[in-house]
């Protein structure tokens, strides 16, 4: 796994938009990746909760990654197709997105990922995403 885990780093590294977000890679292990976000005053929506779009992003990359795990050297991902529920507003100190492969396929396959607000290591279920990868 280390030389996955190398890899899904790497990847990470160089996605802007994660670092724009202060988001961290925190684990990867076979079909699973964890990645956590502060909540930003930057990336709050009108009523001082994270923004739909930082639970989003997260949650995507973090699927996204989980099926990078499964994938052949060389391999990189990009997703067909996601959906989110928004079950609560995303208040607390930051987020924390578990991505997880439901269904690896020879062409696609098949990711989940929670989100969960955090304060103070209390964290509240905010969003469930579901999704399709692709390798490229």
């Amino acid at each position: 796994m280390t030389e996955v885990a190398t890899r899904i780093r790497d990847s990470f590294a160089r996605q802007t938009m994660m670092q724009t977000l202060g988001a961290e890679l925190v684990e990867v292990s076979k079909g699973r990746v964890v990645i956590v976000a502060p909540i930003l005053a930057a990336s709050q929506q009108q009523h001082g909760a994270g923004h739909a779009g930082l639970t989003f992003s997260i949650g995507d990359s973090a699927a996204g990654y989980s099926a990078l795990t499964l994938m052949p050297p060389g391999a990189e991902v990009m997703t067909v197709e996601m959906k989110i529920n928004l079950m609560s507003p995303a208040v607390g100190d930051r987020l924390v997105a578990e991505g997880r492969v439901i269904r690896a396929g020879r062409r696609l396959t098949v990711v989940s990922a929670d989100v969960w607000a955090e304060v103070n290591g209390v964290r509240k279920h905010v969003a469930i995403l579901q999704g399709t990868m692709i390798p490229v």
